[in-house]
């Protein structure tokens, strides 16, 4: 295993799943890792045990699914990845990356349009022109699931862009601090994780608007 950063108060996923740590990890594969490894404490092998060792086994379950569920998120991974190699959190900056702008100028006008379109058809009481807003709407879910195309091309460039790193941290795997902090590309990594922010946000607003709509 990797040499560790000892940070306070926060726990080493990759090590609690025995995963070496890397910006990509096979969902499938890691399914298959959180099973063999949270057969150990599972109920059926505990029940006869002391309370001390149940609540410990019940502890360690309540882990092991944590870390599953954030090595299996993308954003989640790369933010802990960052977390473990920098000793620190990455610092909060709202500002879009230059290379999301495009999308940006495409999102947000949409955006501010279905937000209009659905205050102006609450207001409407005619069943006559509510099929007319039903029509209208349907034309605004389909741009929306459009953007929403163009959000998971954006994602899947950035997960291929995640497995193409693994063989840096392969490669960086005994070197110790501060060079393996050279050794490695935190900056484009943290690029990375601030895109795959936007996007995630972005698709959760156009998830939302979709909702109202179909309502």
């Amino acid at each position: 295993m990797e040499a560790s950063l000892h940070l306070p108060c926060m726990v080493d996923y990759f090590a609690l799943l025995d995963e070496p740590r890397r910006p990509w990890i096979d969902p499938d594969k890691l399914k298959a890792k959180l099973v063999a490894t949270a057969a150990e404490v599972h109920p059926d092998r505990v029940h006869t045990c002391p309370d001390d060792e149940k609540l410990n086994a019940t502890g360690r379950s309540a882990q092991l699914n944590a870390a599953y569920q954030c090595l299996g998120e993308p954003k989640a991974r790369v933010l802990h990845l960052l977390e473990l190699e920098l000793g620190a959190k990455p610092k909060e900056i709202e500002r879009t990356p230059q290379a999301m702008m495009d999308l940006f100028f495409q999102i947000g006008p949409v955006l501010r349009d279905v937000d209009g379109f659905l205050a102006e058809r609450a207001k409407v009481a005619s069943p006559l022109l509510r099929v007319q807003r039903l029509e209208q709407g349907l034309g605004w879910m389909d741009e929306l699931n459009a953007l929403l195309r163009t959000i998971k091309v954006q994602r899947e460039r950035m997960f291929e862009e995640l497995q193409a790193m693994n063989v840096r941290w392969e490669t960086a795997q005994e070197t110790p601090p501060p060079e393996r902090r050279e050794a490695l590309p935190l900056d484009r990594l943290e690029q990375i994780y601030r895109v795959l922010s936007y996007l995630s946000r972005w698709s959760d607003q156009i998830q939302a608007r979709l909702l109202e709509l179909s309502l």
